[in-house]
């Protein structure tokens, strides 16, 4: 499907969210900050800043929060939150201290287990035992906006997908008011999932995270990890493109483009992408769907606004 099929009406009713991780150095920083200054100018609904498990980037996201929103003045800066490896008043004071830089929307995630990804995950002791206890925990102590996450192919440690949704839906009965989706390439998967979800009694929108392909072999392997898919028709379009970078630049933009489009010809309405802190990649298939361009102004960001129910 070509991207650009979009009516500019449906175009300008598609909102957006982006996904950063704190930086590791100074060169990291100076390259996260230029990539969301380039894409202030979509006007992002919010934009969210990762939080390693276990409290692991807890100084890092700290410092980038604060700066997003304090230096950079993006109000709707979300932190993501976990609650892996840590007591309940450590993570308590966490949510302190980005609620007194300015934090109104918490990502609220259990995090990977302690010994990485594939490992068994057992709850710490004196800790919040799963991110729908950290939900409510969350909802106790403010009127935030929660966003949790949500999986259309199957978390990789749960039985099945309809052990996934009654987890979910636990989340939302704690106070969620929002679902983010692992990244997924099957648009018939995502359809599958939320019609179950809706069917299971859950409203609140569910927003795919759309991951543009920077790098097929690592995102193929990261598929592997986290219970994803690549399709063998999107690695056919784009493993022989190895040795031309700008034909596999925009053979990566159109696939995520394309996906976009057409979710949005089924209906849905928000996006949440996760931009890796590079901005080329993003702003192409910003453009390519048609999302306007807006003078940045870096020291009045767009307010929140409720995502609409896909």
């Amino acid at each position: 499907m070509n991207a650009r099929t979009l009516y500019p009406a449906e175009r300008g009713n598609l909102g957006l969210s982006f996904e950063y991780f704190p930086p590791k150095n100074e060169e990291m920083e100076i390259q996260l900050f230029q990539t969301v200054a380039d894409l202030a100018i979509f006007a992002p609904t919010f934009q969210t800043v990762t939080y390693g498990a276990g409290g692991s980037t807890k100084a890092r996201s700290l410092t980038t929060v604060k700066r997003m929103i304090g230096e950079v003045g993006l109000k709707n800066t979300a932190a993501h939150l976990t609650c892996v490896g840590a007591p309940k008043a450590e993570v308590d004071a966490v949510i302190d201290e980005f609620v007194a830089c300015g934090v109104r929307h918490f990502v609220a995630l259990r995090g990977d287990p302690q010994g990485g990804i594939g490992s068994a995950y057992q709850p710490f002791p004196g800790g919040y035992e799963s991110s729908a206890a950290l939900v409510k925990a969350l909802r106790a102590r403010g009127d935030f906006e929660i966003s949790v996450s949500a999986y259309p192919e199957k978390h990789p440690e749960s039985p099945d997908v309809a052990a996934d949704i009654d987890m979910l839906k636990r989340k939302v009965d704690s106070g969620a008011t929002r679902a983010i989706t692992q990244f997924f390439f099957d648009n018939d998967d995502f359809e599958r999932y939320l019609e179950r979800v809706r069917r299971a009694g859950i409203h609140v929108p569910i927003v795919p995270g759309i991951l543009p392909i920077n790098n097929l072999a690592q995102v193929v392997r990261f598929a592997g990890l986290c219970g994803s898919k690549v399709p063998e028709a999107i690695i056919s379009r784009l493993a022989h493109l190895d040795d031309q970078p700008e034909e596999r630049f925009k053979e990566a933009s159109h696939i995520a483009a394309e996906q976009i489009v057409d979710l949005a010809r089924r209906g849905v309405r928000d996006f949440h992408l996760y931009t890796m802190n590079r901005s080329p990649l993003i702003a192409a298939v910003c453009d390519l769907v048609g999302y306007a361009r807006r003078p940045a102004n870096r020291t009045a960001a767009p307010s929140y606004r409720a995502v609409a129910t896909a």
